[in-house]
């Protein structure tokens, strides 16, 4: 199964203070939801996760946009937007620029039907905060901007940020690629590891787009 590893090294002095774990409704409810909020299925207690499989090859996108450009005005977030696979390890891979997020390239496009994902580091040593560092003070309300590669910006609407551990993150939902178009934006919080040079959570932001 698909991780989000996002390991770096080292953590840099970026954790000045700190906001709530979450904001709004857990970003499993978002995703599995068909309108934020509403028509949520809960598994019943103790139900494992289901295991799914999918084609490894990316859908046929023809000519269709790819995402170029990510931006957070309220965060100061601004960023260039590179198409990415997967790892050798088999976790989604990352430009090695922290000031660049990576695009699930065998997902959906912002604004197709599933859940887009973008993610990044959120430090390095060598090369200090990451772009997406500011995703862990993201409010509900705050708009995202998504450019294509025709120049046309998609609006989101912020609905959901939740620090989840990196082991429990709801792989399939956060992956989804059915149902309604959403955004998820993905870096790495929590307390620092020394013994995996990661962090131990991830910091996961849904949005949905603005009508």
């Amino acid at each position: 199964m698909l991780g989000l590893a996002l390991a770096v090294g080292v953590p840099a002095t970026w954790v000045l203070t700190r906001p709530p774990a979450a904001a709004g409704p857990s970003a499993e409810q978002v995703l599995a939801a068909p309108t934020a909020g509403r028509g949520t299925a809960t598994p019943a207690p103790g139900t494992p996760p289901s295991v799914t499989t999918r084609d490894a090859a990316p859908p046929s996108s023809g000519t269709v946009p790819v995402p170029v450009l990510v931006s957070v005005p309220a965060l100061g977030v601004s960023a260039p937007v590179d198409p990415v696979g997967v790892d050798p390890e088999g976790r989604m891979e990352l430009p090695a620029d922290v000031d660049r997020v990576g695009w699930y390239r065998f997902g959906p496009v912002p604004g197709g039907g599933g859940s887009a994902v973008l993610a990044g580091h959120v430090d390095d040593r060598e090369q200090g905060l990451g772009v997406l560092a500011p995703l862990r003070r993201a409010a509900v309300g705050d708009e995202v901007l998504v450019t294509d590669s025709t120049g046309t910006a998609g609006r989101w609407r912020i609905v959901s940020r939740e620090l989840i551990e990196k082991r429990a993150l709801p792989q399939d939902a956060l992956f989804r690629r059915d149902g309604p178009p959403r955004l998820v934006l993905v870096t790495c919080g929590g307390p620092f590891v020394p013994e995996s040079g990661s962090y131990r959570d991830n910091v996961v932001v849904v949005a949905e787009p603005v009508r």
